[in-house]
């Protein structure tokens, strides 16, 4: 007979247990679907993140920011508070910068091009500019 009571005496414990933590409060759930752009963009800016963060870490960008007066400690403090946006700008604002190349380049390249053009519509007989190049008409 008291085997029975003190099985019921664990259950009643047992139950009363699972009733006590059941009406404490509990914190709910949503739960949503992610868009594909999100996820693009946050693993994008991190990458970005720690490719700029490399960049820092170069020799001769701690060079100049320190000519310029800027500690590199200060520049990756200001770069770890940028929000995702903002490094997403400021990497679209390096990708259109030129890549160690100048005007200069830009007009020696395009003056080659006209230079090749020419000189292949006076070998096809189309034009008659340079002296050097001999003409089949002209014996």
């Amino acid at each position: 007979m008291f085997g029975n009571r003190r099985f019921a005496m664990y259950v009643c414990y047992f139950v009363t247990m699972t009733m006590l933590l059941m009406s404490l409060p509990v914190q709910t759930v949503q739960a949503a679907m992610v868009r594909t752009e999100t996820v693009l963009m946050l693993s994008t800016a991190k990458n970005v993140r720690e490719n700029l963060n490399q960049f820092l870490k170069r020799e001769d960008v701690k060079a100049i920011m320190t000519a310029q007066g800027i500690s590199p400690q200060e520049a990756k403090a200001r770069v770890d508070s940028l929000s995702d946006a903002e490094i997403m700008q400021l990497s679209d604002k390096m990708d259109q910068l030129p890549a160690g190349g100048s005007t200069f380049g830009v007009i020696i390249g395009a003056a080659v091009i006209v230079f090749i053009v020419l000189l292949i519509t006076d070998i096809l007989g189309y034009t008659d500019i340079f002296t050097f190049v001999k003409h089949p008409s002209s014996k």
